[in-house]
């Protein structure tokens, strides 16, 4: 669902995957948790400055059925889908908005054909925060108190995300409103879950006597000796202890520098990593760099045969093909770890992975915002339909698009239980552990089938659910009703061990660092820097890529120095000094928004 800006892109990417493998596997054992607000309470525990309680029941505009069903075009910079939205989100939008949806992806350059005919659709989604920018200066987006369509079509919004909008108010020189982020939070004081989690086979772990993991020199030690144990997998094939892939790879190697990130809590940022707690910028070939520590684990793991030697060619797909079955002992990452291979089939044999990291580290954590992130709802200039435009766009805030959106249609997949809960029902069961099983009446197709394809959400999967009684959050791990007893022998082990009973328990009973929201806008990159970006970070990705297959460690010393000595020549030091004053920007909203909180 979520996509990139300057501050932890590949993170966003990964909570997407996370709530999409959380869907496809979430009933079975080894990944629930308990709500990680820290404010949560009996009314939603907001911020005043954000979002209020209201109620659950949202009524659409009669007026929408006294004209024939229309077609809007929703150009979605984060969709992967071209076409009309089908299944049961077609039907749910038919029935409250008598619209359809006509989704158009940015595909082939189409953001820029679209801007210069001069019209980007009905409803617009944003993935990058410079195309926003750049269709806002260009006139072709809506303002949204014009004629008073947010306040009459937009309450829920105006009412709950307040801050949202006054931060996408302050973007512009007008000071109108355009638009509004996503991953909205009711309160400054909440964190994500965590999804840097280090998973790895605990019932393989347990084998091994619960050998002592401080530093990444015994976490390689112990995949070395849980691969003497477990040389195959479940089809005869050499296990490895990592599996990565390209598929996601940026200004650096994806899983290189999210290693860095996992133990650390340093966060992706430009050329190299950040240090919530100090400011302080470590660029990525700096001597001694947390990533070319990475590196330099990655190619000892591929010394040892414990990296998948496929990985340099592999896609996100085959790789977790591999997890599936067995294939791979661990994953930094909850959606790559647990969340895949935790199935019944697994448990029942007493095979589980469960969270398991080094005590040293600090992995990172992100805090919620109630301004919302740097991808952007926004509505076109040229619509003819603003005011229906804005009625979907307002549904999707409320809790129950929210959850509509995310697990399926509210009465048929999910509702609230007598004492406020939210529940899966029978169905949605069925959904949330296998996406092809078959909607009933009066929905048709299969669930993924019915998938909303806009690709874009509106508050954050942890933010509190303004409408639940108990203070239960939109992420269904942290439920009361989806809590279970440990699923396996394994399972129960862990739980005795680290003496918790959830991933997020566990988490936070060590070390973790929080990285903060605020209202940091990362700056625009000139021309000609765009172009030497490109060249280094070019030379960064394929040179990682030698390096973590270098033979030995005098080519891996030889590959690291060609990497520095031509990224020097692309000018990879005017990269740094961009980010390293991108870092100090950051560091001063941070700091505000902390401020703000006392």
């Amino acid at each position: 669902m979520f996509k990139k800006s300057i501050v932890g892109k590949a993170a966003k990417k990964v909570a997407a995957l996370t709530m999409a493998a959380v869907l496809s596997v979430g009933m079975f054992g080894g990944c629930g948790d308990e709500s990680t607000s820290s404010s949560g309470t009996s009314n939603g525990g907001s911020d005043s400055s954000n979002a209020s309680a209201s109620s659950g029941d949202y009524q659409t505009d009669p007026s929408n059925f006294d004209r024939d069903t229309i077609t809007l075009t929703v150009f979605s910079e984060r969709a992967n889908y071209q076409g009309e939205q089908y299944g049961w989100t077609a039907q749910v939008l038919l029935d409250k908005f008598n619209v359809k949806l006509n989704i158009i992806p940015n595909s082939g350059g189409a953001f820029s054909t679209r801007m210069e005919a001069g019209d980007l659709g009905d409803i617009i989604v944003f993935g990058a925060e410079g195309d926003y920018m750049k269709a806002r200066d260009a006139g072709l987006l809506f303002n949204w108190e014009e004629d008073g369509i947010l306040d009459e079509f937009g309450s829920y919004m105006k009412e709950n995300c307040k801050a949202a909008l006054e931060k996408n108010r302050g973007m512009n020189e007008d000071g109108k409103i355009y638009g509004l982020g996503y991953e909205v939070a009711t309160s400054s004081k909440d964190i994500a879950s965590f999804f840097y989690t280090w998973d790895l086979r605990w019932d393989l772990y347990e084998q091994l006597g619960h050998p002592e993991v401080k530093n990444m020199d015994d976490y390689l030690n112990m995949l070395i000796e849980m691969k003497k144990i477990c040389p195959t997998d479940e089809s005869g094939k050499p296990t490895y202890a990592f599996s990565l892939w390209p598929d996601w790879d940026g200004d650096m190697v994806m899983y290189v520098k999210s290693t860095a990130t996992a133990y650390y809590g340093y966060d992706e940022f430009g050329i190299g990593l950040y240090d919530p707690n100090t400011g302080k910028f470590y660029g990525a070939l700096d001597d001694g760099s947390p990533y070319l520590e990475m590196l330099q684990f990655y190619n000892k793991l591929y010394q040892n045969d414990l990296l998948d030697p496929d990985s340099m060619t592999a896609t996100y797909d085959t790789m977790i093909e591999k997890v599936k079955k067995g294939g791979v002992f661990c994953s930094i990452f909850n959606y790559a770890g647990c969340l895949a291979y935790n199935t019944e089939n697994h448990t029942s044999q007493n095979k589980i992975m469960r969270s398991m990291k080094p005590s040293e580290s600090s992995p990172i954590v992100y805090g919620l915002n109630p301004l919302g992130g740097n991808n952007y709802w926004a509505i076109g200039a040229k619509s003819e339909y603003p005011d229906v435009c804005m009625q979907i766009i307002n549904y999707i805030f409320t809790p129950e698009g929210r959850l509509t959106f995310e697990y399926g249609p509210k009465g048929s997949t999910w509702d609230y239980n007598d004492e406020g809960y939210l529940y899966f029902t029978e169905l949605g069961k069925k959904t949330s552990n296998d996406n092809s099983t078959q909607m009933e009446a009066p929905y048709s197709g299969t669930y993924k089938e019915g998938e909303c394809q806009i690709n874009m959400v509106s508050w954050s999967i942890d933010a509190v659910n303004l409408d639940s009684k108990v203070g239960e959050t939109y992420n269904h791990v942290n439920w009361k009703t989806e809590q279970t007893d440990a699923v396996c022998d394994a399972d129960k082990d862990w739980r005795e061990f680290t003496g918790c009973t959830s991933v997020n328990e566990y988490m936070k009973k060590g070390n973790y660092t929080v990285s903060p929201g605020s209202a940091f806008v990362g700056s625009q990159k000139s021309d000609e820097l765009k172009t030497t970006w490109n060249q280094v970070t070019k030379c960064i990705t394929e040179y990682t890529w030698k390096a973590i297959y270098a033979k030995d460690d005098k080519e891996f010393a030889s590959l690291v120095k060609a990497m520095k000595a031509k990224a020097k020549g692309y000018g990879y030091q005017e990269c740094w000094d961009w980010t390293n004053a991108e870092a100090q920007r950051r560091k001063a909203a941070e700091d505000a928004a902390k401020a703000n909180q006392e």
